[in-house]
């Protein structure tokens, strides 16, 4: 990585602009060809440096409830199980952890009834028992803000 791939990363963290052509913009605030700064970005995405380019939304403000899951699930069927929790779109991302509760996710539903719904669904679906699946809501936040330092 160069300095104005440090630049880039830097303007895509903190400024990106909610206009129609985004780029173009920022091509313009960093002074470099739009050209020049859309194969540097697709670079990045595929050495791995950029993984995801998107907006972040407060779901609570939205009237959304969430929660941190996990499930308890024998090694064999960690591929099924993750098949399974990955098929609901309130499934924002899911990990796995070398633990009794080995896959970890997030769910964002219209509220708690409906989390508890979903849950039920991948406790039947994985014929789990009730104690291998922990619906672990927010209590209280914290809110990191999680911006790299990029410097070349």
């Amino acid at each position: 990585m160069d300095k104005l791939d440090c630049r880039i990363l830097q303007a895509l963290q903190n400024d990106f602009p909610l206009s129609p052509k985004p780029y173009e913009i920022l091509a313009h605030k960093l002074q470099v060809p739009f050209e020049q700064l859309w194969d540097r970005v697709q670079q990045l995405k595929a050495e791995g440096v950029i993984r995801r380019i998107g907006v972040s939304l407060d779901s609570r403000k939205l009237g959304f409830a969430s929660t941190l899951a996990a499930v308890s699930i024998e090694p064999g069927l960690v591929e099924r199980a993750a098949k399974i929790i990955g098929r609901f779109p309130e499934v924002t991302h899911s990990y796995l952890r070398k633990d009794n509760f080995n896959i970890w996710f997030t769910l964002i539903a219209a509220d708690e009834e409906k989390i508890g719904h979903i849950l039920e669904q991948i406790r039947s679906a994985l014929s789990l028992e009730s104690s291998q699946v922990l619906n672990l809501p927010m209590k209280r936040l914290f809110k990191l803000n999680a911006r790299f330092n990029v410097s070349s």
